[in-house]
């Protein structure tokens, strides 16, 4: 596991670029974290690092995002799913293997991640600002 502190949204978006280097295009990234922790700031520079250039919001209300950058990149928001029912209405299987899965609230989904999923746990740092994020699954060496 990897371990990183972010200061400022700009900090998280680079994070976010930086792990964006180190993928193959089939990746299914994992967040944990409440309300207000920067994953979708996460996404920005992980998307951008891919060569999206704008665009990129939570899918909060659309359950999923499609960008288009050196692969595609499918941005689920899992707040609202509850059951496998929900899980399969999102069509998030059909994904799985066909581009980059950025997925906010796995905390929801997490029996039906796949075992090889970079799981990034997210929590409040020193002050309101501060982030840590806890990176598994991804070598940044």
């Amino acid at each position: 596991m990897s371990s990183f502190v972010t200061n400022s949204v700009e900090e998280t978006e680079k994070l976010g670029e930086m792990l964006s280097q180190k993928l193959k295009g089939t990746e299914v990234i994992a967040f944990f974290g409440g309300l207000g922790m920067g994953k979708t700031a996460f996404t920005r520079g992980l998307a951008s690092g891919l060569g999206v250039r704008e665009g990129v919001s939570s899918p909060t209300f659309a359950l999923v995002n499609e960008y288009s950058g050196k692969f595609k990149i499918y941005h689920f928001d899992m707040y609202r799913v509850n059951t496998w029912d929900d899980l399969y209405s999102t069509g998030f299987f059909d994904y799985i293997d066909n581009g980059v899965l950025v997925i906010e609230w796995s905390e929801n989904i997490e029996g039906a991640l796949p075992e090889n999923a970079i799981r990034i746990n997210i929590s409040r740092g020193e002050n309101d600002d501060s982030r840590i994020f806890e990176i598994e699954g991804a070598d940044f060496s």
